[in-house]
């Protein structure tokens, strides 16, 4: 946690000037946050972080050579323990989704008022997760359907049955070549039917093709 009496260090990471001017004066105006660095690009907010060692660091979302998500990254990777702040101009769940699986604390659209950044920056630097409820919405939505698409994925062993359904084998010939009961087989046939949204072995067949789960 950041101690009251200590200015939170802030570098801040823009490809364009004039925004990022702006938000290093918009928090300077704050007692309690100190600005340490700007930078233009990906490379050159990672050479500061390692440089400077920030509180916060807060970086575009698509910034050149080096998105805001690419910075959490190697941040992470590194051990360092600047904590990121993404700006984006979109609300997208699927970027603030991609931003926090990739170590960053915060995501925040870019019509954010001054004084909700500076206390964005503060609860980030207290080790709080910083998400806008415009953005939390599509985050959740995001979260749900990246949950869905995995549980509708195969299991290796589920492609192996769904191989031998296409090789035209029967349910205990299938039992016999892969060493499991009939009954165990039957369990694995109607998951891969379920799955992939059908109810037969010529659809599963079909549908599996039709996704590239067939070589």
């Amino acid at each position: 946690m950041i101690a009251d009496t200590r200015r939170v260090k802030v570098l801040v990471a823009d490809n364009h000037p004039m925004f990022r001017m702006g938000v290093s004066q918009a928090l300077s105006a704050y007692p309690e946050v100190e600005i340490v660095g700007e930078a233009a690009d990906g490379v050159s907010a990672l050479d500061k972080i390692r440089s400077f060692r920030p509180d916060i660091a807060i970086v575009d979302c698509t910034m050149r050579s080096g998105c805001g998500a690419h910075v959490a990254t190697v941040v992470a990777r590194e051990g360092l323990n600047t904590k990121i702040l993404i700006l984006s101009l979109s609300q997208s769940g699927k970027s603030a989704y991609q931003a926090i699986l990739n170590g960053a604390s915060g995501f925040l659209t870019k019509n954010i008022q001054p004084g909700e950044l500076r206390k964005a920056v503060i609860a980030c630097a207290r080790g709080e997760a910083v998400l806008p409820p415009d953005v939390t919405a599509g985050l959740v939505g995001e979260m749900r359907r990246n949950h869905i698409a995995q549980e509708m994925q195969l299991t290796p062993r589920e492609h192996e049955v769904l191989s031998k359904i296409a090789a035209g084998m029967s349910i205990p010939e299938i039992a016999k070549h892969l060493y499991l009961a009939p009954t165990t087989v039957k369990s694995h046939v109607q998951r891969v039917y379920e799955k992939l949204g059908v109810s037969s072995r010529g659809a599963v067949v079909a549908e599996a093709m039709r996704r590239g789960l067939l070589d």
